[in-house]
C-alpha cells in the first residue's frame, strides 16, 4: 500500500437515518489503495447500510462519500436470490456481468478452482460454491476495489478459511483494495489490514492488534484473541482435494 498515492474511498461524517432510527452517526473512514479493510459489529449495526453507502446504492442523509475517479468496483453481496423457475447455468448467470468476456470467465473460474461448475444450474450449487460464483463475478472487471459483503455466509469452516486465505492473494494478484464485511472475528482477523468496529458510530478502528484491546471493541465483544481459535485437524497426504472436485498428487509424491 502506497501511503503517498490518493485514497480509493473516503466518508466524512455519513449519517443515515431509517424509520427514525439513526443507522449511522457520523461515520468516517478512508480506504487507501492495496489496503484490506474489515468492518465488524453485532447484527444491525449498520455495516450492510455503509456498505451500500460508500457503493452509491443508497443515499446519506447528510456526509459526504468522495471515490478516486472511475474507480473499478467488484461488489460481492451478502445474498442474492435468483427465481428457481429460471432455467440458469453458472456460466449464463456470469455472462450476465457487466463487461463479461467467456476468456474471463474461464480464467476466474479456473482461478478459484470451480471450472466444473460451468454447465451446472446456479439452483443446485452449495453455499459455499455460490459464494465462489458470487466472487467470480465481482472479480470479472479487475477491480481496483473489491467489496465483500458477508463473504463466508452459510460456508462451511474449511470453506471459510480457504476463502480467508484468498482474499490477500487477489489483493497482491490484482493490486486492489478488498473492504469486507464479517461477522467472524476469530477468522477474519489475520487477512486484514485495518479493522474498523461499527455500532452505528465507528467505535474504534485500526490495526486487529490495536482494535482488539480497545475498551470500545471489549465491550461489544469482550476478550478476544487475535488469531483464529478453530484450529483445523491437519495430517499428511500425498494427494490435494481440489474444489472442483478432481485430486491431484502433491509434487513429489510417489505414484
Amino acid at each position: 500500500m502506497d501511503a503517498s498515492s490518493p485514497a480509493l474511498l473516503v466518508a466524512t461524517d455519513v449519517c443515515v437515518t431509517r424509520q427514525h432510527k439513526i443507522v449511522l452517526d457520523r461515520v468516517s473512514l478512508s480506504l487507501q489503495q492495496r489496503q484490506i479493510m474489515t468492518l465488524i459489529g453485532p447484527n444491525g449495526c449498520g455495516k450492510s447500510t455503509l456498505i451500500r453507502v460508500l457503493l452509491g446504492l443508497e443515499q446519506a442523509d447528510s456526509g459526504q462519500v468522495l471515490r478516486h475517479p472511475r474507480l473499478r468496483i467488484g461488489f460481492m453481496p451478502q445474498r442474492l436470490a435468483l427465481d428457481e423457475r429460471l432455467p440458469l447455468t453458472v456460466e449464463g448467470f456470469l455472462m450476465l456481468a457487466h463487461g463479461a468476456h467467456k476468456a474471463t470467465v474461464t480464467q476466474w473460474l479456473q482461478r478459484l478452482q470451480i471450472e466444473s461448475l460451468r454447465r451446472l444450474s446456479v439452483h443446485t450449487l452449495s453455499g459455499g460454491e455460490w459464494q465462489r460464483v458470487l466472487l467470480v463475478r465481482a472479480l470479472l472487471n479487475r477491480p481496483q476495489l473489491l467489496v465483500l459483503d458477508e463473504p463466508v455466509q452459510g460456508v462451511d469452516v474449511q470453506g471459510q478459511l480457504a476463502l480467508y486465505e484468498l482474499i490477500p492473494q487477489l489483493r497482491d494478484e490484482l493490486g486492489c483494495a478488498v473492504l469486507m464485511v464479517s461477522h467472524d472475528l476469530h477468522l477474519v482477523m489475520a487477512a486484514t489490514d485495518e479493522v474498523v468496529c461499527l455500532n452505528g458510530h465507528v467505535c474504534c478502528s485500526g490495526h486487529p492488534d490495536q482494535v482488539t484491546i480497545d475498551p470500545a471493541y471489549l465491550t461489544l465483544f469482550g476478550q478476544q484473541p487475535v488469531q483464529p481459535i478453530i484450529a483445523p485437524y491437519t495430517h499428511h497426504h500425498d494427494h490435494q482435494h481440489c474444489l472442483d472436485g478432481h485430486v491431484e498428487p502433491h509434487s513429489g509424491a510417489s505414484s
